[in-house]
């Protein structure tokens, strides 16, 4: 019989559950290979860092040849599932960072969280470390373990913070850098982007205003939208709508060498509000209207 999600709501419920001792009531740092791991889901409502060691899990967070494989870190909001057991999310070897959103009230932890993307990945985007990154994460955490180990005073709140936007600060280095070592990888998915964003002009859709969202993408190419946000902005330096802009003007070039098409019509094709914004759009761009541009290549 299957086993209902667990919901636990604080810090030291996660420790029950796992047999660990609560030093602090809003943080804890698990070692996995002395957990309780119960074959068993369970819902935080706080963050989760789950630092995996070794080879496991290498199919289920989706390793490629390209990936390092000494360490796997995976991040959870509050309200995501976890799923507990030596054959499920959890290895017996790491360690796991849970911090409740109090922990950051009135820090500047607490003021970016939400610039962390990797939080909003799915398990198979997560970050593979080398062994010199694994080395460094497990010196953040065993600073965050000592920290815990004080006893709670005025000051604890405010280092704990640092110590994790500190661990959270090499996240983001090391995840940028498996950017740069999937580089092959992220140029088929960009040509893939190129391909469903051209398809999707010459679909029609544009004509009645309905413009491709992050999200479309996103799903279409099974990622999660924040993951395909990151890769797109770091192979390309644009936005999403940065990027479809310029894709948008590429295909008005082409319908605009064509004599059959106006300027009204390249317009009310390409999802344009108006030709006014069109030509405005345009001339700020490649430095003429529309009109120019088409009696220059006709």
């Amino acid at each position: 019989m299957k086993k209902e999600i667990l919901n636990i709501e604080t810090v030291h419920q996660c420790n029950c559950c796992m047999g660990c001792k609560t030093l602090h009531p809003l943080v804890s740092v698990v070692d996995l290979s002395e957990a309780n791991l119960e074959q068993r889901t369970i819902r935080c409502d706080f963050y989760t860092i789950i630092l995996i060691e070794g080879e496991a899990g290498k199919l289920m967070y989706g390793r490629k040849y390209y990936d390092y494989s000494n360490a796997t870190l995976i991040f959870r909001m509050p309200g995501e599932s976890i799923k507990l057991g030596i054959d499920n999310m959890l290895a017996p070897k790491g360690r796991m960072l849970a911090f409740h959103p109090d922990l950051m009230a009135h820090t500047a932890l607490g003021n970016h969280i939400g610039d962390y993307s990797f939080f909003f990945y799915k398990p198979n985007e997560s970050l593979h470390l080398s062994s010199r990154e694994k080395m460094k994460i497990t010196e953040c955490i065993r600073n965050i373990e000592e920290e815990l180990r004080h006893a709670i005073d005025r000051h604890s709140k405010t280092l704990i913070s640092r110590h994790i936007e500190l661990l959270l600060d090499y996240c983001a280095r090391f995840n940028e850098r498996q950017f740069i070592t999937r580089c092959e990888a992220n140029k088929i998915i960009l040509h893939k982007i190129h391909s469903l964003l051209n398809g999707y002009i010459l679909s029609g859709r544009l004509e009645g205003g309905a413009m491709p969202t992050e999200e479309y993408c996103a799903d279409a190419l099974h990622l999660s939208p924040c993951y395909f946000r990151d890769l797109l902005k770091f192979e390309t330096g644009k936005s999403m709508h940065e990027y479809f802009q310029l894709m948008r003007l590429d295909m008005a070039k082409k319908m605009l060498r064509n004599k059959d098409y106006t300027v009204g019509m390249t317009a009310r094709k390409l999802g344009y509000a108006n030709s006014q914004h069109f030509t405005c759009l345009f001339k700020k761009i490649t430095g003429m209207t529309p009109t120019e541009y088409k009696y220059a290549q006709n």
